[in-house]
């Protein structure tokens, strides 16, 4: 199957390989693809949301290197997913069990896996429904728990596999991510900047 796009006017189509590569020539920007192979392209995000970004990354990762159970990604890491979409969530993890079973080819491309937690923060910018699709289709796709987070509302998405969703309002709590990530705890407190 190839990917549809247009540059300047003229329609562009690639493969999987192409794709990959278009990324990596254009590593300044956020692109990914959804289930009918569109392009979607976004900017670099902005300072304040690129802090809160890594403050959930930061407190992730430590609590993955204490447990060792599997591993973090970033925000710049592309996942292809069963539906054959190529997303990229704004704090991942996966664990190691999944992350073995992938060829050492796959580990260094848009792996064909979907992580087991992801995160996607809201910027100002962004529409609150395209997220939320956005974190339906990780459920669909295989994500057993997924949290949005939206600051500005201090409010928390909570997608669960199975679940409908819930929300969580105020950020002076721990947000945790039992039974997925068993001892994990957000401190949503440290994200506002």
């Amino acid at each position: 199957m190839l990917d549809k796009i247009i540059l300047r006017g003229k329609e562009v189509q690639m493969t999987d390989d192409e794709f990959f590569a278009f990324c990596q020539a254009n590593a300044d920007l956020n692109i990914e693809r959804n289930a009918q192979r569109e392009i979607i392209i976004m900017s670099p995000t902005g300072s304040k949301t690129g802090s809160i970004n890594l403050k959930i990354a930061y407190q992730l990762e430590a609590w993955n290197e204490k447990e060792g159970a599997g591993i973090v990604f970033d925000s710049s890491t592309g996942f292809t997913l069963p539906d054959q979409s190529i997303r990229s969530p704004d704090a991942s993890w996966l664990s190691m069990e999944k992350w073995k079973q992938l060829t050492p080819d796959q580990q260094e491309k848009f792996a064909p896996v979907c992580p087991e937690f992801v995160v996607e923060l809201k910027s100002k910018n962004d529409r609150l429904d395209d997220l939320q699709a956005k974190m339906e289709s990780w459920l669909q796709n295989g994500a057993q728990l997924g949290w949005l987070i939206v600051p500005e509302e201090e409010k928390v998405y909570i997608y669960e596999a199975g679940q409908e969703v819930r929300q969580h309002q105020g950020f002076q709590h721990q947000l945790a991510a039992d039974p997925v990530l068993p001892g994990f705890r957000l401190n949503l407190s440290k994200l506002m900047v």
